[in-house]
């Protein structure tokens, strides 16, 4: 077997190899690929690898790490987090000790460069999963046999709407009213998510306008003339493609994806959480998205109050790399 650095060459052959493996549910497109791990600044390339059977066979295996960032302390991210982003071994080529090794290529570049802890996806909104899928039950034994710790699951929601079903718009208490952004708001929205969300939603919102964002991903909720509060909006159009529409090739119609959403301290209590989701869902299916996802929430009760149902499970890993 070789092994080789994943790198751009290697891209139509890991694509094959994951849509082979994993298409039927988590159908993979090279554009996803591309933006989540090799162009993603915290891809740790030494950890990166890709196992053929030959110089010029087939890609086998996948393995791709990641690394936080000297400027990811400022959004409250450990220096010394480290990230497994896939793992991914052709059926075939199973039970020959393969993923052991991939696995400990890249838990070793990962150590050697600093990281202390280490967990199975969840490598920010750059992420191919937020952790283990639910149906890939042996996977999670795998991991659990080599150290892998299950914290919590958490879940992919679900809704269809019908082609003539209109979503209104929610009133709000307080005088609050709901808007989309513009690229006037850019500095303003800036400010409210490092006053109000210091952490890797300001980090995921300045990376949206850096990757030429406008905008119309955003809903903002406004009260006296102050942004207290915001959604997150996704669809085809969107500059980067987010979590909650990353398997839109399921579907034959448009997939759209709703979340994160967040409320200034100072202004709950109000229901503007419920409501501005609601606002959101009126925006998406005004643009003739009549399918919507929530992901990553472990929220279900709550989204099940606008009819969203459970689609998707995930278990999230971790393991601390003193504990090899």
């Amino acid at each position: 077997m070789i092994f080789e650095r994943f790198e751009e060459k290697h891209m139509e052959g890991a694509v094959a190899l994951w849509n082979k493996e994993l298409g039927a549910s988590y159908p993979m497109r090279p554009r996803l690929l591309r933006q989540n791990a090799l162009e993603d600044r915290r891809l740790l390339r030494k950890g990166s690898w890709v196992a053929r059977a030959s110089k010029d066979g087939a890609v086998t295996g996948l393995a791709i790490a990641k690394r936080a960032g000297d400027d990811d302390g400022r959004f409250g991210l450990r220096r010394d987090a480290g990230w497994i982003q896939a793992l991914l071994v052709d059926s075939a080529h199973r039970g020959r000790g393969l993923g052991s090794e991939l696995l400990r290529l890249a838990e070793d570049a990962l150590r050697a460069s600093g990281a202390v802890r280490v967990a199975l996806g969840n490598d920010l909104h750059r992420r191919l999963f937020p952790g283990i899928p639910g149906e890939l039950a042996e996977t999670r034994l795998w991991f659990e046999r080599r150290g892998y710790v299950h914290r919590e699951d958490v879940y992919d929601l679900i809704k269809t709407y019908g082609p003539d079903e209109r979503v209104g718009m929610p009133e709000f208490e307080g005088g609050a009213a709901a808007r989309v952004a513009e690229p006037a708001d850019r500095k303003a929205l800036t400010a409210f998510m490092a006053r109000c969300f210091p952490g890797t939603w300001d980090l995921q919102h300045r990376d949206y306008w850096e990757r030429g964002g406008t905008g119309r991903e955003y809903v903002l909720l406004e009260r006296d003339g102050a942004i207290v509060g915001f959604c997150r909006m996704n669809d085809a159009a969107s500059p980067l493609l987010a979590q909650n529409v990353y398997w839109a090739p399921l579907f034959e119609e448009e997939l759209g994806g709703i979340g994160p959403l967040g409320i200034d301290e100072a202004c709950r209590g109000h229901r503007y959480g419920i409501s501005i989701v609601q606002a959101a869902i009126h925006f998406l299916t005004a643009r003739g998205v009549r399918r919507v996802v929530i992901d990553t929430t472990p929220f279900v009760d709550f989204y099940g109050k606008l009819g969203y149902e459970l689609w998707k499970t995930y278990a999230k890993y971790d393991k601390a790399l003193d504990e090899a």
